[in-house]
């Protein structure tokens, strides 16, 4: 596979845990070696009405509408969707949902401790691929992802987990060449033809970033995401 990379895990200011603009991320994808990539807001589809301005000022990018869901396991990132899903219900019925709206769903890093979905859905929940590279998880939380994913003939896909712009691109998922569009980038996942790629942050910047995560779950009143 070569080709078309984009990062399929962002956060925008939209999220209570990010301050990046649409902008900001749309400009830094040529330096980042990007084609593109998938705004994952938490729970709200509220940055696409932003990602569909810049679809029409960027064409040569790759701009896909999508959301991280908080389900009742854990998180589940959904691409093309229309309208902001409901939260807390089970992984099974959430993916049901997104089938219904037209949308993919993808395990979010399953295997991380707080927010993965753990093994026994990992290995059986009806989803097309599984995040295996996630800019944010542990190397052994990556490889317990993307050792499920081969024994289920699953997909991978790789995201930052961007909630600063130093995140974007270290983790991408690459689709096949001639992929242009965002309905492309729908049937390759879908299809199953798409591929992790990238790392994830050493022990220091993640332990550092946990330490930011903590913080604004404070800020935040302890609410979780």
């Amino acid at each position: 596979m070569a080709g078309i990379r984009l990062d399929l895990h962002v956060h925008s200011h939209h999220s209570p845990d990010s301050s990046l603009s649409v902008e900001t991320i749309v400009t830094a994808l040529a330096a980042r070696g990007l084609n593109g990539f998938a705004l994952t807001d938490h729970n709200l589809t509220a940055g696409h009405v932003e990602l569909a301005e810049w679809r029409a000022k960027a064409p040569n990018f790759i701009l896909v509408p999508g959301v991280e869901v908080s389900t009742l396991e854990g998180h589940l990132l959904l691409y093309g969707v229309r309208e902001s899903p409901p939260t807390g219900r089970p992984v099974a019925e959430t993916i049901d949902w997104a089938r219904d709206h037209g949308s993919v769903p993808v395990l979010a890093h399953p295997f991380r401790f707080s927010h993965g979905v753990g093994r026994t859905i990992a290995e059986g929940a009806a989803v097309p691929a599984i995040e295996t590279v996630n800019g944010h998880n542990s190397p052994r939380a990556n490889r317990r992802a993307a050792v499920v994913a081969t024994a289920r003939n699953l997909a991978t896909t790789g995201g930052s987990d961007v909630h600063q712009l130093s995140d974007l691109g270290r983790a991408y998922t690459e689709f096949p060449e001639g992929t242009s569009s965002v309905d492309g980038v729908l049937e390759a996942l879908r299809s199953g033809r798409t591929l992790a790629g990238g790392q994830c942050l050493d022990f220091a910047a993640r332990f550092r970033t946990q330490w930011r995560t903590v913080g604004l779950r404070f800020r935040r009143g302890l609410r979780p995401i």
